[in-house]
């Protein structure tokens, strides 16, 4: 027997997928993750940057020339002829002008002949010859910076003071091309470079937090453009400013955990070069190669001279950014739908070797996000000298899908673990200094660090004491843990940015009923509570937030867990700061939330505990990377210094007094 249907049975359905779609693209507007999206964040150059190509003509057709101040020296000396005719004997007699004569000029004439001399070597393939004429520019350099005898006579400021600068910038850069072409150069190791009649003896070190062991190779900034972050820091002075991609230790180290696959970090390579010796055989010079790291040092001591280092602190975090292996576990997507698969990336991620003398700042970043959404400020704030002296930053991930009362657990957790690891006798003092700094959801993560909850949580779900619970003791322990809290006495301020204190109002029936159907929580958490639940009938109030509560639920205002972290007990040394959004011309969607940022309206924002409020007209998932926002966790990062001690600053370096940072703002450049 047939049935006839005039479709209407089928209207049901159509309006239950309908109704799911659009609260699904609702969810997708309102919940778009900031600053993540899949562009990367740097870019090859088709021809590298090289402050010399211009004065230089170093990709002009007719090959590299000589600049009109050095022709003009070499008129003076009666050279021009000479250097047209054969180069080789013109570069021997000013070498033998130049030990009779120490003159800066022809000194500089020297260094950028040698150059330009290495430049055509190279172009033509004579790599042997084009190293030698590069180390010669190298020394010659260094000879006019540093030389005693040149103290009354060299300008610094001239034009040509800088251009010598380049010369031995350049020229450095160019060895270690040709020299990192053949895999030679390593920290800790010697090597030995010949050419004609000398020998160039190189030895290597590293200088800084960073270990030998750690440096697996390095690429040179100067081949990459800046995509995506928004300021590119760097200091200008001597040296060549690498990115230098990390080895990973022993997997049975348990720090290794803490340093994401792929790491790079910043270094600026510096080539220290002594007085040549004869040794019968030819003339042999000694060199120090040596790998600084910025963010230890920002001027090194050179023949008597404070010189600071040409660094990069931008490019070489814009690489670590578009490593895939960053990429796929900074899924922001799978966090939020998938807590049960992103739950194997979570944990505590440092981007710098672990400083016992320096304060924690650790970022957690909101719903549907991940650490990648603070890189505009940790870019930012650490480009300057007097924060990158005292702080390092921190990272937290967490499956953002999930209850944030059950992320602030886990992080609660993850602290202690991370302190059982680095300092287990408690004697790293900054470590109980500790600064967190929380957008939107991660806010709430970060101050349910600091309460002292009581029973008041666990009264939401329950009469009858935790004791009384019946069950698997690792299970009741489990799901005690995430509803009794006390105060992290390693935290002692919180600065929270864009965060619903009193939750938002786009977590409702709507876009809860569309969250439940998305979001997958961990199959084994919600079975462990539904079978607790089950075994202990008549024993919970409100099974529904423990078994079926996600992260949109939890931003919920009718929440019962807001009333009761308002009324909760804060650790009375923790000091709170607090940053909103109030958009001056918010979009038609962004009004549904009230005066605010478009998804936190001003009274949810609001923190009465805060020391300090700081308004900024920006929207909801773009405030944290506003310059307002960034200078004001700055100040407050300053305020925090003074309070935990304005006179106890930490020692430069490795303590060596061969290098030093120096908190001067004017040493912090973007370009």
């Amino acid at each position: 027997m047939s049935t006839q249907t005039d479709g209407s049975s089928c209207l049901p359905y159509w309006m239950g997928w309908a109704r799911t779609m659009l609260a699904a693209l609702m969810l997708t507007i309102l919940l778009v993750p900031s600053g993540c999206s899949s562009g990367r964040y740097l870019t090859n150059r088709r021809v590298r940057a090289n402050p010399l190509e211009a004065p230089l003509q170093l990709m002009a057709r007719q090959g590299p020339q000589v600049s009109e101040r050095t022709w003009n020296t070499l008129r003076r000396y009666g050279l021009r002829e000479t250097y047209n005719e054969d180069t080789s004997l013109c570069l021997d007699q000013i070498r033998s002008t130049v030990a009779q004569n120490r003159d800066a000029e022809l000194i500089h004439a020297l260094s950028e002949l040698s150059y330009v001399e290495g430049k055509k070597a190279e172009r033509q393939g004579r790599q042997s010859t084009a190293i030698n004429h590069y180390a010669f520019a190298l020394t010659q350099s260094y000879d006019y910076l540093f030389s005693e005898d040149l103290r009354e006579t060299r300008n610094q400021f001239d034009p040509q003071f800088r251009a010598t600068c380049d010369l031995y910038n350049e020229s450095l850069e160019d060895t270690l091309r040709l020299l990192c072409s053949e895999n030679r150069i390593k920290p800790g190791q010697t090597y030995r470079v010949k050419s004609g009649d000398r020998e160039f003896v190189v030895r290597t070190e590293m200088r800084g937090k960073w270990r030998n062991e750690d440096f697996a190779k390095y690429e040179f900034v100067s081949d990459f453009e800046i995509e995506k972050l928004r300021n590119r820091h760097t200091t200008y002075g001597l040296g060549v400013p690498l990115v230098a991609v990390r080895r990973p230790t022993e997997k049975s180290d348990p720090r290794e955990e803490y340093y994401p696959e792929g790491l790079s970090y910043a270094v600026t390579a510096l080539m220290r070069c002594e007085p040549p010796k004869a040794d019968g055989k030819g003339e042999v010079n000694t060199c120090v190669l040596e790998f600084f790291d910025p963010m230890t040092a920002n001027q090194v001591r050179l023949a008597d001279h404070w010189v600071p280092l040409e660094t990069d602190l931008t490019t070489p975090l814009a690489y670590f950014l578009d490593n895939p292996k960053f990429r796929e576990r900074n899924a922001e997507f799978e966090g939020l739908i998938n807590p049960a698969d992103a739950e194997k990336n979570r944990g505590l991620y440092m981007l710098e070797p672990y400083d016992p003398n320096r304060i924690p700042v650790l970022m957690v970043h909101g719903l549907w996000s991940s650490p990648r959404t603070w890189m505009d400020m940790f870019n930012d704030l650490r480009s300057f000298p007097e924060i990158r002296e005292r702080y390092q930053f921190w990272f937290y991930l967490y499956p953002s899908g999930q209850p944030f009362w059950l992320s602030a657990t886990q992080l609660r957790n993850d602290l202690a673990d991370m302190r059982k690891v680095f300092d287990p006798d408690g004697r790293d003092r900054p470590l109980d200094d500790m600064v967190l700094v929380g957008h939107s959801m991660g806010g709430l993560i970060s101050r349910m660090q600091t309460i002292d909850s009581g029973d008041d949580f666990w009264k939401i779900v329950s009469d009858q004491p935790p004791d009384k619970l019946k069950g698997d003791p690792e299970q009741r322990d489990k799901l005690v843990s995430t509803l009794y809290f006390k105060p992290n006495r390693s935290v002692s301020r919180v600065i929270t940015i864009g965060t619903p204190h009193k939750g938002s109002e786009f977590a409702n029936d709507f876009t809860r009923f569309v969250a439940r159907k998305l979001i997958k929580l961990p199959n084994l958490a919600v079975r462990t509570t539904e079978s607790l639940v089950g075994g202990n009938p008549d024993f919970f109030r409100d099974t529904e937030l423990l078994t079926m509560a996600n992260a949109i639920d939890s931003l919920a205002p009718e929440s019962p867990i807001f009333p009761v972290m308002h009324k909760a007990q804060y650790d009375k040394n923790v000091k709170f700061h607090n940053i909103v959004g109030i958009l001056e011309d918010p979009s038609f969607l962004q009004r549904r939330a009230g005066e605010g940022d478009g998804v936190v309206n001003i009274k949810s924002a609001e923190l009465p505990i805060a020391k300090s409020e700081l308004a900024v007209d920006a929207d909801h998932t773009t405030i944290h990377m506003t310059g307002k926002a960034i200078f004001e966790v700055r100040r407050i990062l300053l305020e925090h210094l003074n309070d935990v001690d304005a006179d106890d600053r930490v020692a430069d370096g490795n303590g060596d007094p061969a290098f030093r940072m120096v908190s001067d703002p004017e040493n912090s450049i973007s370009r």
